[in-house]
């Protein structure tokens, strides 16, 4: 059998529109609108569990603010010294939890994270922070939490396997191929929970498949499966 190629896919840039909404139109419509200048709202917290989409979220805004010419910046698990200077227009703090993880430098990033608030606040900039749980039960300084559950809280739905299947079939198609109900049944059941792991599994069958000049098949997906858990 020939080598598998899993990564020979590129990524794919996150952006609102290659977002899987679900249940979370209400909140993809909200950012866009914060986006586009058409709504007062600067400040938003997500929060849902792994794989539920935060991180693409974020990227996204992040993404779409510098395609407006506009200063934006990511930052995942921490706040950097610097970003209080850079003039951001957009900033979108990832897994806020993380804060806390370090005891030397927890309360150092808690306390930017929160003159990073006022000061974007004065400057009507806009601010998206996440986390794995609801403002009022993260382990964080008192007067931050109180600052993140000041603007619009929204938590993030995981889809459900119906949602699933049904972006399974997109992506496929915008790869250019059919996707059997057989293979994506399959890969519900004995694939990573989470989206972005399954269309990363989704991509290694095609490239697998047109290395072998085989249409997708269940024993293609076991194939490649069974060569990602090596």
């Amino acid at each position: 059998m020939s080598q598998l190629l899993l990564d020979i896919a590129p990524d794919r840039q996150p952006t609102l529109d290659n977002f899987v909404v679900g249940r979370n139109l209400e909140l993809v419509s909200a950012l866009r609108h914060a986006l586009s200048g058409d709504s007062s709202e600067r400040f938003f917290y997500v929060w849902g569990g792994t794989g539920s989409g935060k991180t693409h979220l974020l990227h996204a805004c992040v993404s779409a603010a510098q395609d407006m010419q506009q200063i934006a910046v990511y930052a995942q698990g921490n706040v950097p010294p610097l970003i209080l200077d850079m003039g951001a227009t957009v900033v979108a703090v990832d897994d806020v939890g993380q804060l806390v993880a370090s005891a030397q430098n927890g309360d150092a990033a808690q306390i930017r994270l929160f003159d990073l608030y006022n000061r974007m606040r004065d400057n009507g900039a806009m601010l998206l922070v996440s986390g794995m749980e609801s403002p009022l039960h993260l382990k964080l300084r008192d007067d931050l939490r109180t600052r993140l559950g000041w603007g619009l809280v929204y938590q993030v739905h995981v889809l459900s396997d119906e949602e699933k299947a049904q972006a399974l079939v997109q992506h496929a198609h915008s790869l250019g191929f059919v996707l059997p109900t057989e293979v994506t049944q399959y890969l519900l059941r004995h694939g990573r929970r989470d989206l972005p792991s399954l269309i990363k599994v989704l991509e290694a069958l095609d490239a697998h498949s047109l290395r072998l000049h085989r249409a997708p098949s269940v024993p293609l997906l076991k194939e490649v499966m069974n060569q990602e858990m090596k």
